[in-house]
Formats: C-alpha cells, sequence, structure tokens
C-alpha cells in the first residue's frame, strides 16, 4: 500500500513508472516522476479536479472526498481483516430499462466508499498484508477502448487506476478468469457479498453470479470454506461518518432543504408538476440529482407511504406530502414535508400537524450521544409520544391502533444509501458521527374507527441529523416545519 503525500498527489503530476506481468499491472515501489501534462489531453471515466476543477478540490477524487480519504478507508478496513485476507468488491453493472436503453448508473456503495471509482464492470480487492492496516490494493477496469468510447464516452483504464485511485496492481477486468484464482488460492479467508447465484445479462456480471459452467467462473474460484460476508465488517465502517461526509451531507440537506421552502411559497394543481420542480430546484441550487424516487402525494395518497405513482391533481382543502432529497457527491440526504395545498391548515389538519411536530422535535433532541438512546428506544419514545397526543385529540389508542396508524420506524441510517448499512443495529445506542432520520407519521383511514375529520390526512415530518456529542447537527433545518413558517410563506 502506497500512503505517502506523494502518492496521493492531484492525476495529471503523478505519473509512476509500472511494470506489465501478463494481464496485471504493477506499481514500482520507486519514487514517482511528475510531468506537465495538459488537462486538456486527459480524458478519465468521471471527473477529476485537472478536468472539472469547478466540481473538485485538487487532492479530491470525488466531490469532497479526497485521495488520502479514501486510502484511509481501505486501511482501516484491512485493520479489521484477519492476517492474509483479503475482502472482494466487485462495482455495479449498467441496467438496462429495455433493449438498448438503459438507467442512470449508480455505482455499488460499499464499492464506491473504499475506491471513489465510479465506472461499471470493475473489481476491488483488499489484500491485508501485514500488520495494522498494511494491505495491496488491487483495482481491475476496463481499459481504455477509442471504439467503445466513441459511443460511450471515456474510460479511466487501467494506468489511471493507478495513477489516480492509487491502486497498487491493475489490470483488465476481462481478464478476472486468469487473474483471480492466484489471488483467491493464496488468501486465508475470503470477504465478500457478490452473489454467485443471481441470474444475470452481461458476460462481466456471469461471471460472478455462478450460472456460467466454465471452470473459472467466480463460483468456481471461491473455496466456500473460506468465504464470510464483508458486510457486517464494512457498515461498522460506512455507519460512522467522516467530517467530510458530514459537510457533503450537509450540502445536499442545505440545498434541498431550500428548495422544499421554496415550493412551499407556491401554488401547485398536480403532483407531477411539485415533483418536477423539487428535481429541478435540488440540481440548480447544488444537488447533483435527486437521491430517490420522491414521494409526491396529495390527500389520500399520503395514507400510502411509499405511494410514487405523482399523477394526480392537488385540490385546495388538501394536505400535499412531500418525501424527496437530494444528492452530492454520491451522499443523500432524506426530507419530508407537509403543507396545505391551499396555504392554510384547517383546524383537524393543524392539529394532527402539531402533534407529529411536537414527537419529531423531541426525537430529534435526543439524537446526541450523551442521550444513550438507540433508535429503537426513539422509535419506543414516539410511539409513547404519538399516543398521548392522539389521545388528547380523541382517538381510541387502546390495543394495536397505533400500529395501524404509525406503521414504519421512527427513524433508518443515511449516508450513501437512504437506508445506509442495511442490517446494521437499530438496537445500539447512537454514536458521535451517526447520521439518521427521524421522521414519525400519522396516516388516518377514512373508516368509522377514527374521528371523522380526521380520516383521509396523512402526514409524515422527516429531517436528516447527525449526531454530535452534546446535540444534534440537523443536516435540512433550511427545509420549514413550523405552520406560522409555513402559511407565512404564502403571505410574502
Amino acid at each position: 500500500m502506497r500512503t505517502s503525500l506523494q502518492a496521493l498527489r492531484p492525476c495529471f503530476r503523478s505519473r509512476p513508472s509500472a511494470q506489465r506481468f501478463g494481464d496485471v499491472i504493477l506499481s514500482r515501489s520507486s519514487p514517482r516522476s511528475y510531468a506537465s501534462v495538459s488537462a486538456a489531453d486527459l480524458r478519465f471515466g468521471q471527473p477529476v479536479h485537472e478536468t472539472h476543477p469547478h466540481l473538485l478540490g485538487a487532492g479530491q477524487l470525488t466531490p469532497g472526498i479526497t485521495a488520502f480519504e479514501y486510502a484511509n478507508r481501505r486501511s482501516r478496513l484491512a485493520l479489521k481483516l484477519p492476517d492474509k485476507a483479503i475482502a472482494v468488491i466487485a462495482a455495479s453493472d449498467i441496467k438496462y430499462r429495455s433493449g438498448a436503453v438503459f438507467y442512470d448508473f449508480h455505482q455499488d456503495p460499499n464499492f464506491f466508499y473504499l475506491t471513489g471509482f465510479n465506472e461499471p464492470q470493475a473489481l476491488a480487492i483488499i489484500e491485508k498484508t501485514g500488520r495494522g492496516g498494511a494491505h495491496r490494493f488491487h483495482l481491475y477496469v476496463r481499459p481504455t477502448d477509442a471504439k467503445a468510447e466513441q459511443w460511450e464516452g471515456a474510460r479511466s483504464g487501467t494506468q489511471a487506476a493507478l495513477d489516480c485511485f492509487n491502486a497498487d496492481e491493475s489490470g483488465d477486468v476481462s481478464k478476472l478468469q486468469t487473474i483471480l484464482p492466484s489471488v483467491v488460492a493464496e488468501a486465508a479467508e475470503i470477504y465478500t457479498d457478490i452473489p454467485t447465484k443471481d441470474p444475470t445479462t452481461t458476460a462481466f456480471s456471469r461471471f460472478f453470479s455462478g450460472i456460467s459452467t466454465k471452470p473459472n467462473s467466480f463460483a468456481r474460484i471461491l473455496e466456500s470454506s473460506k468465504v464470510k460476508p464483508l458486510k457486517p465488517i464494512i457498515n461498522d465502517l460506512r455507519v460512522f461518518k467522516s467530517q467530510a461526509e458530514v459537510a457533503n451531507m450537509r450540502r445536499a440537506g442545505k440545498a434541498s432543504g431550500r428548495a422544499f421552502t421554496e415550493a412551499m411559497r407556491q401554488t401547485w394543481t398536480t403532483e407531477k408538476d411539485l415533483a418536477a420542480f423539487l428535481d429541478y430546484q435540488f440540481k440548480v441550487k447544488g444537488c447533483d440529482c435527486s437521491a430517490y424516487v420522491p414521494v409526491i402525494a396529495g390527500g389520500e395518497n399520503a395514507l400510502s407511504i411509499h405511494y410514487v405513482r405523482n399523477d394526480d391533481i392537488l385540490k385546495a382543502g388538501q394536505i400535499v406530502l412531500a418525501d424527496a432529497g437530494g444528492e452530492y457527491g454520491g451522499y443523500i440526504t432524506d426530507i419530508t414535508r407537509c403543507w396545505p395545498v391551499s396555504g392554510k391548515f384547517s383546524g383537524p389538519q393543524k392539529d394532527l400537524y402539531e402533534a407529529i411536530l411536537n414527537v419529531q422535535r423531541s426525537c430529534v433532541a435526543l439524537c446526541r450521544e450523551n442521550a444513550n438512546v438507540s433508535l429503537d428506544k426513539l422509535h419506543e419514545i414516539a410511539e409513547n409520544g404519538l399516543r398521548e397526543e392522539l389521545t388528547q385529540l380523541g382517538f381510541d389508542v387502546s390495543g394495536t391502533a397505533l400500529e395501524a396508524l404509525f406503521p414504519h420506524h421512527v427513524g433508518h441510517y443515511i449516508g450513501l444509501d437512504v437506508h445506509d448499512c442495511p442490517g446494521y443495529s437499530r438496537k445500539d445506542n447512537l454514536k458521535t458521527g451517526q447520521c439518521v432520520t427521524i421522521e414519525p407519521g400519522l396516516y388516518i383511514p377514512n373508516d368509522d374507527r377514527w374521528p371523522e375529520h380526521f380520516r383521509g390526512i396523512g402526514i409524515r415530518i422527516e429531517d436528516s441529523v447527525c449526531v454530535q456529542e452534546e446535540g444534534p447537527l440537523v443536516l435540512t433545518t433550511e427545509a420549514v416545519k413550523e405552520v406560522v413558517d409555513i402559511e407565512a410563506l404564502r403571505d410574502q
């Protein structure tokens, strides 16, 4: 592993000599030479500082995250691995909507977290080589190909894997069947979450799927007795956010929150128009894209937690629920706000809204390490608070009533994923650097069991929050949520 600052300089200045052994390219351990290369002559499969200084600062591999931080992540992973073990992580493949029409590419979050490499069909191996975090970083990628790049755009290629992404070893990803067997054979244990049974479409994905009858498929290369899941180890790393990660999430939260507040100023007649406005505003205010498919639900549509059709008319007298957020540098924000289509809450709408807001405020205030609470404990606190509020509003909350009205958890972890670190326990107390959502909600079915004037109303209030030692850092504070502030927006 190379950890010197020299090895983590900007791409076009860093040109190490390298040796090729068959299908593998190894970086030399000798000092690097530095050449003056015009940024205009560089082509990569993703933005780098030398070609996109308006997007990345010096030393950054992806917006806000430096090459040094990515190297440190790999070292921290190696520190958790047993001696002579390897971690094997695959990039995402291109997914097709139909025929030759593809979806926007979204990198596998674990692969992105460890490499910063944002192209499809690549493989990373972190090979523990000694004490502590000592390791070798293998990065196998698609080679440069002028004909393919004429259609698909630039590829970074194997040399950039060494120069820019600080791999110790690189090679053509299509040659894995000849490269991997020796690496796997020498490993004491193999940590990976790559599936070996799911059917897929491309040759790259079939290599890992286990459905190939060729002896060199990934499933056949693996020795099952040596394979262990990687997810628990990498979740332990990803759940704690660095200052740079929090800054990215705050930037996404600030832009997204301002977009929400701007949306509340205006009168909307369709869910579709509101959805389009938020997506546009996320981007013009600084986000890269929307973080997920939004929920824009007017009236009773809000009773469906993940209503995403967004194709109905918004009518005066309704509450509109908007669950959306932007993404910056791969990091997401998650916001839900509800407001009256007409600009003014009715009496029952205001009562139900403020009941939820009271509970949400209480739970957000507890997102600090010294509160010694877990997400599960916060959910219990939210349930108790909602039960008390509903009783005051005349609801019968005996038996399983609250489960019907509040059917989801009060929060989840966030980061590179909307539901970050899948499988990480919500029973553990929240710690400084963890980022979560707090999102109590009530969804009142249109039936005789509930007070008539509340029926058909669905309200959820959600913020993204970073846990700190003595108090929460609300990442989405620009999205107004007090009744007086929401109603005042239409009066301005």
